[in-house]
């Protein structure tokens, strides 16, 4: 779960659940405030022309919700080579995404790279996203990229696994200098 919806979820929980604990024990300790049913005030509301748009904002926040909360296609561990009866070799492959998008990085050229293990297809996929300055040198990216791509290769030992370099080209207005 992303951590938009992890807070938006935690905060709307507080909040409900805040307000549905303080009206239970107002209804408990003062039976003179409980309120009465009126099905003729729901119905003169559903009357109403905002009614129409109130519904489909609850039905798009709804499917938003749901949609949000789809379990991420993400990797939690790998079996590695050498694994068998006496024990199995596990490896959590973010590490190996990181830091093989942190060596991207570092190549001249590069403003950022972020590195993430999912499954695609049915294909395990390390995903690298990075991205250049407007006057980096694309051959030294792609080298770098390539290099990157044959170390996690080799670290992970697995056929099933292949990697993905996304590059994007950063806007001119807002080039940031490097510090080496």
């Amino acid at each position: 779960m992303r951590r938009l919806v992890l807070g938006l979820d935690r905060t709307v929980t507080l909040v409900l659940g805040s307000a549905l604990i303080a009206a239970g024990i107002v209804l408990v300790f003062r039976p003179g405030l409980r309120p009465r049913l009126d099905a003729v005030a729901l119905h003169s509301a559903t009357g109403q022309p905002w009614w129409p748009w109130a519904c489909a904002l609850l039905a798009i926040t709804g499917v938003w919700w749901l949609l949000a909360h789809l379990p991420r296609p993400t990797i939690a561990a790998l079996l590695l080579p050498g694994s068998g009866q006496p024990g199995r070799l596990l490896l959590d492959p973010r590490g190996p995404a990181t830091l093989a998008a942190e060596i991207l990085a570092e190549t001249p050229g590069v403003r950022s790279a972020h590195g993430r293990v999912l499954r695609d297809r049915g294909q395990i996929v390390v995903v690298i996203n990075a991205v250049a300055e407007p006057h980096a040198n694309l051959d030294d990216i792609a080298d770098a990229a390539d290099a990157v791509t044959a170390d996690l290769h080799a670290v992970l030992d697995r056929d099933d696994v292949t990697a993905r370099v996304n590059l994007a080209v950063a806007g001119k207005r807002r080039a940031l200098p490097r510090v080496s």
